[in-house]
């Protein structure tokens, strides 16, 4: 489906250091309501094995991928490895969310077009 080939693209570009949420990725892709829908991706690999799933977190910080993951702290583990503070489950989006900028969103516009997605 596109919709994953997208989220794969979308999911790469997310900065080393930094974490995106469901539903900033599911905008990313042009379908802005469909933030479960990432999350049912990232859960099942459909987006691909590359894909640095340990930086998407939901709306408030909170880290929610443990189900993905071979331990449930691996998360955590993978985040604070590049950086990210991770407290009582939760990250500062203020400090460690991904702002992507318009001009990176239209890259990644662009980029689906060219593909055909």
């Amino acid at each position: 489906m596109d919709f994953y080939r997208r989220l794969a693209l979308a999911g790469k570009a997310i900065p080393f250091g930094k974490v995106a949420t469901y539903g900033q990725l599911a905008l990313l892709c042009g379908r802005p309501r469909n933030s479960r829908q990432v999350g049912y991706a990232l859960n099942r690999g459909l987006a691909g094995e590359k894909l640095p799933a340990h930086r998407v977190v939901n709306s408030q910080g909170l880290l929610t991928g443990a189900p993905a993951f071979d331990t449930p702290d691996m998360q955590k583990w993978l985040l604070e490895g590049e950086g990210v503070e991770v407290k009582d489950g939760k990250v500062d989006l203020k400090k460690y969310g991904w702002h992507n900028t318009m001009e990176e969103a239209m890259a990644l516009k662009e980029c689906f077009d060219r593909l055909g997605i």
